[in-house]
């Protein structure tokens, strides 16, 4: 074996050997990922969430609002931004696996020095040189260096995949809940327009008694202050309308524009299917909580990729081209060039820098298990509280027709008692404060109702699946 045999592979040997001085010690992860069972989840699968899930309340012009928001919405185009962008971040990544060639071409017109190591002729005298010449280099990936980068990025690529979806979901709740505002305060004006006209006909027997000597000017007050009252309530309804109208355009992605032409009734939007406790696979359901775990994988790919920074890195580099001193040369067969051959570096002294780099990657790590343990404890605390809500809005309706069926009766028979001259109109009004308080209350629990639904579907992942997110990364 020739010396220049011998020495490759010795190089090659030697710096393998230090490699393996790489100190790593003492530094290791800390945070553990919580599991289902370690968080008291139920057994058996959730029931299934369509993707377009708002189509389940039967109204097509809420339909139709929700498909224009998430086709035109700012914010959701923004994150589409970013998963664009974390995904050409994914492919740079890839392509330091694969062969790199170059092409160059440089022309000089240079003075050589005449007390240089130029010798005569050249030495003094002005010329033109040219190269023309390809390169070729490739990393060999012996310690996974950049496929734990490639990893990280697809990890993150696909963890902005979720954060798309997250805000879809996020925005089509958004649309769903400011719709049912709309539809609450329109039945609550529907509530104010029929008080008004309640109070309007009372004032107008109140007055024939009192032309009749039956009643005094107290009662004729008395029915005409509730007047101002039910038509301040009246406005102030009108203003929550505007104001939930403008909420909605904003949304949809069209200002000051009246998007819901049809005014919205809770009575016309149907209610959906809730279970009755979490399910254990609420984990795998919610695009954040997919999005925290993703980062938490292409966190612990990063800690691959510094601990491979401790080992050499190794290179086949290649040239081959022309060069020449005069550019009517240039094309000779002499003026070929070329080089072929392993390039090795390996870190010896770096001061602490790959140490520190991993502590950080590590600390990253830990960091983005504890996201995703709380981004799982909130999603269980969101859906425990929709559930204990709308079971609690269930009874709480229950009772409330009940109370609006015994004020209805009190009112009656109070007016008919009053009609009649057996009671006085003080009574009339405290039957009639009742009525209306029972009415108010039972449009806000059925819009509560449908809200809390829409809150639960949204907790439950909004029809999210987690393989159609892999598919599209494939």
């Amino acid at each position: 074996m020739t010396s220049k045999n011998f020495l490759r592979p010795t190089a090659l040997l030697l710096a393998l050997a230090l490699a393996g001085c790489a100190d790593m010690s003492g530094i290791n992860t800390q945070a553990q990922l919580r599991d289902a069972g370690s968080l008291n989840l139920a057994a058996g699968a959730s029931p299934a969430v369509d993707a377009q899930w708002w189509r389940g309340f039967g109204d097509e012009q809420l339909s139709r609002l929700v498909d224009q928001a998430l086709a035109g919405n700012p914010n959701l185009r923004i994150a589409q931004a970013r998963l664009a962008r974390a995904q050409a971040v994914s492919e740079v990544a890839d392509a330091a696996l694969l062969p790199q060639i170059n092409g160059s071409l440089d022309i000089t017109r240079q003075r050589y020095t005449q007390n240089g190591a130029v010798p005569p002729p050249l030495a003094g005298s002005i010329k033109d040189s040219g190269a023309l010449q390809l390169g070729a280099s490739w990393e060999l990936d012996f310690f996974g260096k950049n496929r734990a980068a490639l990893d990280t990025a697809l990890g993150a690529a696909r963890a902005a995949q979720a954060d798309t979806d997250a805000a879809r979901i996020l925005l089509a709740s958004n649309v769903v809940r400011s719709y049912l505002q709309l539809a609450r305060v329109n039945d609550q004006l529907a509530v104010a327009g029929r008080t008004l006209a309640q109070r309007e006909e009372s004032l107008r027997l109140v007055r024939d008694r009192v032309n009749a000597g039956l009643d005094t000017r107290l009662e004729l007050r008395q029915s005409e202050g509730g007047l101002p009252e039910a038509r301040q309530q009246i406005e102030a309804l009108k203003e929550q309308s505007a104001l939930a109208k403008n909420a909605l355009a904003a949304l949809v992605g069209q200002p000051n524009t009246d998007v819901a032409r049809t005014p919205p009734a809770i009575a016309a939007i149907k209610t959906v299917a809730s279970p009755a406790a979490i399910p254990a696979d609420l984990l795998g359901q919610r695009a954040d909580v997919a999005a925290a775990r993703w980062r938490v994988e292409a966190a612990g790919y990063d800690i691959k990729n510094a601990k491979a920074q401790f080992y050499p890195n190794i290179n086949l580099v290649a040239f081959a081209g022309l060069s020449s001193i005069g550019l009517g040369r240039l094309l000779d067969s002499g003026s070929q060039q070329w080089g072929v051959g392993p390039a090795i570096r390996l870190p010896i002294f770096e001061a602490g820098r790959l140490r520190a780099n991993l502590r950080g990657k590590t600390a990253d790590y830990d960091a983005a298990v504890e996201s995703y343990n709380a981004a799982v404890i909130d999603a269980i605390h969101e859906v425990a509280d929709q559930l204990a809500s709308g079971q609690s809005i269930t009874r709480q309706q229950a009772e409330q027709r009940q109370a609006q069926e015994a004020a209805e009766s009190a009112y009656q028979i109070a007016l008919q008692r009053y009609q009649a001259g057996l009671g006085n109109y003080l009574n009339v009004l405290t039957a009639e404060t009742a009525v209306l308080a029972q009415r108010r209350l039972g449009v806000d629990l059925a819009a509560r109702a449908l809200d809390t639904q829409v809150a639960l579907i949204r907790a439950l992942g909004g029809g999210w699946r987690a393989d159609a997110v892999t598919a599209a990364q494939k």
